[in-house]
């Protein structure tokens, strides 16, 4: 009995290969265009390449935000499922009718 709530709850759902496209053509198209746009740009390679950097740095502390979050929302869902185990395997020892 318990082992079948487990395995619904462990259940994850996938994502949609047209949603992974929209994904990576939508983080594509926004960095191209953004580092066309930096090229050219009317001013000397110093601002540019300042330009650039700050580019790079937000699409990097974006991933760590996002990943971060997810890693927070997994650790939560392993508590919950810990949890509900203890709980489970406490009702299934205590049987009020006996």
């Amino acid at each position: 009995m318990g082992d079948k709530s487990m395995s619904k709850q462990m259940k994850v759902q996938d994502h949609s290969t047209a949603w992974i496209f929209q994904t990576w053509l939508s983080f594509l198209l926004a960095t191209s265009t953004m580092s066309i746009g930096i090229l050219f740009l009317p001013v000397n390679n110093w601002t540019k390449g300042f330009m650039g950097m700050g580019l790079l740095f937000t699409v990097g502390s974006t991933l760590n935000v996002a990943k971060t979050t997810r890693d927070l929302h997994e650790s939560k869902k392993f508590v919950s499922r810990v949890d509900e185990a203890k709980l489970e395997k406490i009702l299934n020892e205590h049987h009020p009718l006996v």
